[in-house]
């Protein structure tokens, strides 16, 4: 679904990315792990668009991407939950699900599948997204991103500043969506466990390259946690 083939990107005359190659599979979570700074976030503006890439590939569904802006992605069927969630405070919960339908028609109704993967939001509609906590916010930016039906789920940090019962509840839902095979996922995440129970794939980052990567089954072995460690 996902074929990155050795892109590099700079900030200034900083070299941010160095030659980063991954490919995301559908029915799969494809973890990216790595200290702070290493370019995780980097990486995945570059997939979304948000940020140019130099040099190297993207491919989506065996079309070149990398060129494409970011909406023509959201719309071929891309979704991002980007860190620090960055939903619309003054708006509804309702609305905030709509803003993830902006790429289908006004018709388009709310996926009722939203509120069976999050019952909360189904009993605070009319709630503004500012007055959620953290992690109802959190499930608030997944359901938007999911609200348009991508194939390629992109989060970047869920689990960040969000009570432990949530988390569960949010991985869960990550590993339901890759079950079900009509979605690759590519997750950026710190929290070590979070991250091995869901891997099917994992790749780790240091210092804007790919230092390892391998099966999420074998993340123990291969030494992943050390790796990682602070």
């Amino acid at each position: 679904m996902l074929n990155v083939k050795n892109i590099n990107q700079y900030y200034g005359g900083s070299h941010i990315l160095r030659d980063v190659s991954l490919q995301a599979t559908l029915g799969k979570v494809t973890v990216i792990l790595g200290r702070n700074g290493v370019g995780k976030t980097t990486l995945l503006k570059c997939l979304m668009g948000l940020v140019p890439i130099k040099t190297g590939s993207i491919e989506f569904d065996g079309q070149s991407i990398h060129k494409a802006t970011p909406y023509e992605r959201a719309r071929a069927g891309i979704g991002f939950v980007p860190q620090g969630r960055e939903i619309f405070g003054r708006l509804t919960v309702e609305d905030n699900l709509r803003m993830g339908l902006a790429t289908k028609a006004a018709s388009v109704p709310i996926p009722t599948e939203l509120f069976e993967l999050f019952p909360v939001l189904k009993q605070m509609l009319g709630r503004r997204g500012g007055d959620l906590s953290g992690g109802q916010q959190q499930q608030l930016a997944i359901a938007r991103a999911l609200a348009a039906q991508p194939k390629l789920l992109i989060l970047d940090e869920p689990t960040e500043g969000i009570q432990p019962s949530i988390i569960k509840d949010i991985g869960r839902v990550i590993r339901m969506l890759a079950d079900r095979g009509d979605m690759a996922i590519v997750l950026v995440e710190q929290y070590y466990d979070f991250a091995q129970d869901l891997a099917d794939d994992y790749v780790v980052m240091e210092r804007g390259a790919v230092l390892a990567r391998g099966q999420g089954k074998n993340m123990d072995a291969d030494g992943v946690r050390q790796l990682v460690a602070i």
